[in-house]
């Protein structure tokens, strides 16, 4: 009985690998075809069922960039980069959507080397590499005190820890930022939350936005290219 099962068991799995398998090759074939829509909605429903997924959020910027949705495209690759910094395609294609959007990845005067090394782990992964640091440092910390041994190695320890608890705390900063993304054609800048306020400026899409504060319909946001300070509407950016 528990060979039926087992093997019942493995049935439904490999089933549903193979269903998940034909469904992303379809939206392949939709998307040589030029069918970018069709293609996108495949990739969508598949995001549902697999919400981590950096490559399905990389096809589905793909796909925004094919229909002139630049905005929309930059926000997916920038989810993608979030969860596979290390992936050469998509660093490369959100380097692209940014660039059409007059934003750049990695900052003015900072050598791009030293983005990819910040940027070589993800917040997760970052994450868990300081708490076993930390529990490492612990473990040394108490055989120290416990029998004045492992010294040399409680003060490496020590020195490694400062390094990646830096690293993560100015990653979890970044990562506390409510990243958005302009995604229409053109979005005005307000001095304040309703169309009764003066627009002070404006920005195309692919702009990278922080939210400060949002009331009602309005985000106030700062574009972090011009440094520009206002109000936008909802509608108008892609929240990352």
């Amino acid at each position: 009985m528990k060979r039926i099962l087992l093997f019942f068991w493995l049935f439904i799995c490999f089933a549903g690998i193979c269903r998940g398998e034909t469904t992303l090759q379809q939206a392949e074939e939709l998307y040589r075809q030029g069918k970018f829509s069709a293609a996108l909605s495949v990739y969508e429903n598949e995001l549902k069922k697999t919400p981590n997924d950096p490559h399905l959020y990389y096809n589905i910027g793909n796909c925004y960039f094919k229909m002139g949705s630049k905005g929309l495209a930059a926000a997916n690759y920038y989810r993608a980069f979030e969860l596979a910094p290390r992936d050469a395609d998509i660093r490369h294609n959100l380097t692209l959507s940014l660039a059409a959007g007059g934003e750049r990845l990695v900052p003015s005067g900072m050598p791009v080397i030293l983005h990819q090394a910040f940027f070589y782990l993800s917040y997760a992964e970052l994450k868990g590499l300081f708490f076993v640091l930390l529990w490492l440092f612990c473990a040394l910390a108490s055989i120290w005190l416990i029998k004045r041994k492992f010294g040399k190695m409680l003060l490496a320890s020590a020195v490694i820890l400062a390094i990646s608890g830096g690293w993560f705390y100015i990653r979890h900063t970044l990562q506390q930022q409510h990243l958005a993304v302009i995604a229409v054609p053109v979005a005005e800048i307000r001095s304040g939350p309703g169309t009764n306020f003066p627009a002070s400026a404006s920005a195309a899409q692919g702009h990278l936005v922080t939210i400060q504060d949002d009331k009602d319909e309005w985000y106030e946001v700062i574009v972090k290219s011009q440094g520009i300070k206002g109000w936008v509407e909802k509608s108008a950016v892609e929240q990352i």
